[in-house]
């Protein structure tokens, strides 16, 4: 007799952990199946985030900027330092063992929650009066658990270009980008989106050249008009190289490394010879092998499970949660799904508002928003009012040294909500926060313009954005 659960999570990244905690608070059973090894083929938690997606890469960015400090703008502060060396191995081995931290975190509260870990790889083979069957394959052993109810939070993979097979050697992925045993003198990125600028930095912040061909004639065409526009200004004067609208060719690699044929946007035929590349070009689901036909359920044609406000799939007592359905593939976006459903689960009534959820980019200076942009709201015909602030302009920062960048504030022109706000500047998904709250509440940009920020601080920056809306900011 297979073992039965009130709810059995597949997938242990931040949406699938984060629902199978929740639902242990509420007093049901859980159990949650993951299989994701290490390069040491040690199971691990934590999915592709805290493997190999956001932890890792936040703290190669982190150790690389300490890196670009010390080379490069220490001076400003009157400290004088030479010979700056970068230890790789001993860059990425704090990096794994920050990972490490974060995982065995994850085992800890399993236990704390009474957590089954299932460890292998689960499969939907059928279903009964008392749930659904899944089938888990581990190492050892294969067995058959039944959930009363089921999450499904297997979260997404790379999307690779046909024809450009990656090796996780000279040719790489995000995986691979993390572990680099050496800098690249020369360092080619296909995609400028989020991962594509982030591992970019961490490299060329360490003395690689790099160069990022990107397919669409615009850059970061999500973001803001004017956040892209400053983005673009400091990125660039940083010394990335970014091509927009180029046409890929083929890509071959040998003996000297990697050589990508594309055609620029003047419709010319170019070849960047580089040391390694980098193919950041998104993500795509993780549905395949899941035995979804099992059940009789099926993903999109894109890949994806389709959902309803509630993350409920087409089968009752069957959910889907994070970057298996609809909306941005972010891992905080999964979370609150996760706790979403396991409180449906128990009858509770929770809700998310996917207009209130951050987008961050970790580059430096770091870009942040929430709500709409100033292009999508013209689009509406919303009539809009709109309120900057510069960092340039608050002592914080600019004792900081980090003085780039503004805070841009959005409301609507007769009630005055907030309907976006856009940071490009240090510590932008810090700051952002305040906007977020500020939005679930529908607070208006007065609310914000009335409420005492501590001084010197970069939120005061935020304030006068607020106030700039009434076209009263304080200090310009």
């Amino acid at each position: 007799m297979s073992k039965e659960f009130d709810v059995v999570v597949v997938g242990a990244g931040p949406g699938g952990y984060i629902a199978a905690i929740r639902a242990a608070q509420l007093g049901l059973s859980v159990a949650c199946i993951e299989s994701w090894k290490n390069p040491a083929g040690e199971l691990k938690l934590g999915g592709t985030c805290l493997n190999v997606g956001c932890i890792p890469s936040k703290a190669l960015l982190a150790s690389s900027e300490e890196f670009e400090n010390t080379s490069h703008h220490l001076a400003d502060h009157g400290i004088s330092v030479k010979g700056v060396e970068i230890d790789v191995a001993k860059m990425l081995a704090r990096k794994d063992n920050i990972v490490s931290k974060m995982t065995k975190g994850i085992e800890f509260l399993f236990r704390k929650n009474k957590i089954t870990w299932l460890k292998g790889h689960g499969k939907f083979v059928g279903k009964s009066d008392s749930g659904y069957q899944l089938e888990v394959a581990g190492a050892s052993e294969t067995e058959t658990v039944t959930g009363k109810h089921v999450i499904i939070a297997t979260g997404s993979k790379a999307r690779h270009l046909p024809g450009v097979p990656v090796d996780n050697v000279l040719v790489s992925d995000n995986e691979g980008g993390l572990t680099f045993d050496s800098i690249p003198k020369k360092l080619a990125v296909i995609g400028a989106g989020v991962i594509g600028l982030e591992l970019g930095s961490v490299w060329r912040r360490l003395g690689a050249e790099v160069t990022i061909l990107e397919a669409l004639p615009t850059f970061l065409g999500a973001a803001d008009e004017g956040v892209a526009k400053e983005a673009w200004k400091l990125l660039t004067k940083q010394g990335l190289k970014i091509e927009l609208g180029i046409t890929l060719g083929d890509v071959k690699t040998d003996k000297k490394g990697v050589a990508i044929n594309y055609t620029d946007k003047e419709g010319k035929a170019q070849t960047l010879q580089a040391d390694r590349l980098i193919v950041s070009v998104g993500r795509v689901p993780n549905t395949d092998g899941l035995g979804l036909e099992n059940i009789g359920l099926a993903a999109n044609a894109r890949g994806f499970i389709d959902v309803d406000d509630k993350c409920r799939t087409a089968l009752p007592n069957v959910y889907a949660i994070g970057d298996v359905v609809r909306g941005p593939m972010l891992a905080h976006k999964a979370e609150d799904e996760g706790v979403l459903v396991a409180e449906v689960i128990v009858g509770q009534k929770p809700h998310i508002d996917y207009n209130c959820v951050p987008w961050v980019i970790y580059t430096h200076p770091e870009i942040a928003w929430v709500g709409k942009t100033e292009q999508q709201l013209k689009q509406e015909g919303r009539e809009i009012k709109t309120g900057q602030f510069p960092f340039m302009a608050n002592g914080r920062a600019l004792g900081m040294g980090n003085a780039d960048g503004f805070v841009k504030m959005i409301a609507d022109a007769k009630t005055d909500e907030i309907l976006g706000v856009h940071i490009v500047s240090t510590n932008a998904s810090d700051l952002i926060a305040e906007a977020v709250a500020a939005m679930e509440f529908k607070a208006a940009s007065e609310d914000i313009g009335r409420v005492c920020h501590a001084h010197p601080s970069l939120s005061e920056v935020m304030r006068e954005a607020a106030l700039a809306v009434d076209k009263r900011a304080l200090n310009m």
